[in-house]
């Protein structure tokens, strides 16, 4: 855990490279600094520390109300369904709402794509006068990278041509990135949004996102 230390007053100050200034050669400003920063310190770990137990206490909050929701709806019999964990519930005026988002991270098997951008290069070159240069483009476009790496959502968005494009190769191809697929991780995200006085929803600006 992070603690705020802040250099004594009246004793030798050590700087950042481990020397020793005697306590007479200290500026006001630097006594200044060193006080306040100190206190922000402080302050800034007891409100981390605060937003943790928070983000626990809207987990804790959500998990109630999807196992609610759970048992509700299997007791009359429609069975509960969620988008893999996305969730959203209000308060019984709705006035409050609670937002939860699940975050996938998704990798792709480097010989599997490989081996998918070859099929579809030989799809292109196959239909190179039938094909429709749209789905030229998004094929082109899903394999290109982007920040050092693939698009998931693009080269995932290939998957729903495949009721559309009757040929063996597109497919063979869509068989290699659905094989390539993995989820190594996932992150819920949370957003507390609550009504203003036009009924608009404002959302409490709550950074989770890395606690």
């Amino acid at each position: 855990m992070i603690k705020a230390i802040s250099q004594k007053a009246n004793t030798a100050w050590t700087d950042e490279s481990g020397i020793t200034i005697p306590f007479n050669r200290i500026s006001k400003l630097e006594n200044v600094k060193e006080a306040q920063s100190a206190k922000l310190l402080k302050e800034a770990v007891k409100a981390s520390e605060w937003l943790k137990k928070l983000r626990a206490m809207v987990e804790e909050a959500c998990t109630k109300v999807a196992n609610e929701v759970h048992l509700e709806t299997v007791a009359v019999g429609k069975g509960f369904k969620d988008s893999k964990g996305n969730f959203t519930w209000f308060n019984f005026d709705r006035s409050i709402k609670i937002e939860v988002n699940v975050n996938e991270t998704i990798k792709f098997d480097e010989a599997r794509i490989a081996a998918a951008r070859e099929l579809f290069d030989k799809f292109i070159s196959k239909n190179v006068q039938g094909t429709d240069d749209i789905i030229r483009q998004l094929i082109n476009s899903a394999f290109a990278n982007t920040k050092g790496g693939l698009d998931s959502k693009k080269v995932l968005g290939l998957l729903k041509f495949r009721s559309k494009i009757k040929d063996s190769l597109f497919h063979q191809a869509l068989d290699h990135i659905e094989a390539s697929i993995s989820r190594p991780s996932s992150k819920r995200y949370f957003r507390i949004w609550a009504k203003d006085e036009n009924g608009a929803y404002q959302n409490i600006d709550l950074n989770f996102s890395n606690i």
